[in-house]
């Protein structure tokens, strides 16, 4: 039998007891799981860092709340998510019509037919994304890029597990009929 992975430690109590190592070795661990999370639904990069800090000035100020320090991740990325909302409130704008940068990957690793491929790929899929409603956006984008349970997303976005799984049936369902469009 294969050996079971330790959960992962985080300094979560040392950081509530004010260690400023703490604080940073958990923005280290996480900045860019939430910036991956948000980027796709705020589509400004100055918007996301700035949501990202906010989401740790929040977090800091309100460490003493968290019951379980193992829930931290799913703690931490339902302020981001609050934060999120927030923000498309206030705007009252379109927020998915800038094009993202393109990731430039390491020009050595692939060759040059292969990686215009998956930069197509991966822009058509990110393009096929942004025209799902934010709500199952946000399911698919937490389910499988930051790899939440059903149960976690429930958390991070304050919603029953039963509209969870709802939005990601549905969101699933409407990327697939929305890939299949322009497939040949």
């Amino acid at each position: 039998m294969p050996p079971v992975a330790e959960p992962e430690l985080l300094p979560v109590a040392q950081a509530r007891a004010g260690d400023e190592q703490s604080w940073r070795i958990l923005f280290q661990r996480f900045q860019l799981p939430l910036y991956a999370y948000l980027f796709p639904m705020v589509r400004n990069e100055q918007t996301c860092r700035d949501l990202i800090q906010e989401t740790f000035i929040n977090a800091l100020r309100h460490v003493g709340s968290l019951r379980e320090d193992g829930k931290f991740g799913s703690w931490l990325f339902g302020i981001a998510h609050q934060k999120c909302l927030l923000h498309w409130r206030k705007e009252h704008r379109d927020v998915w019509s800038e094009e993202p940068p393109v990731d430039q990957p390491d020009e050595d690793a692939e060759q040059p037919g292969a990686l215009l491929l998956r930069v197509e790929q991966a822009a058509e899929v990110r393009q096929k994304l942004e025209q799902l409603p934010p709500p199952q956006r946000a399911v698919l984008l937490l389910h499988y890029l930051e790899d939440f349970s059903v149960e976690e997303i429930a958390e991070i976005t304050a919603t029953p597990v039963g509209t969870v799984k709802s939005r990601l049936h549905h969101a699933r369902r409407a990327l697939r009929v929305l890939m299949e469009e322009n497939s040949p």
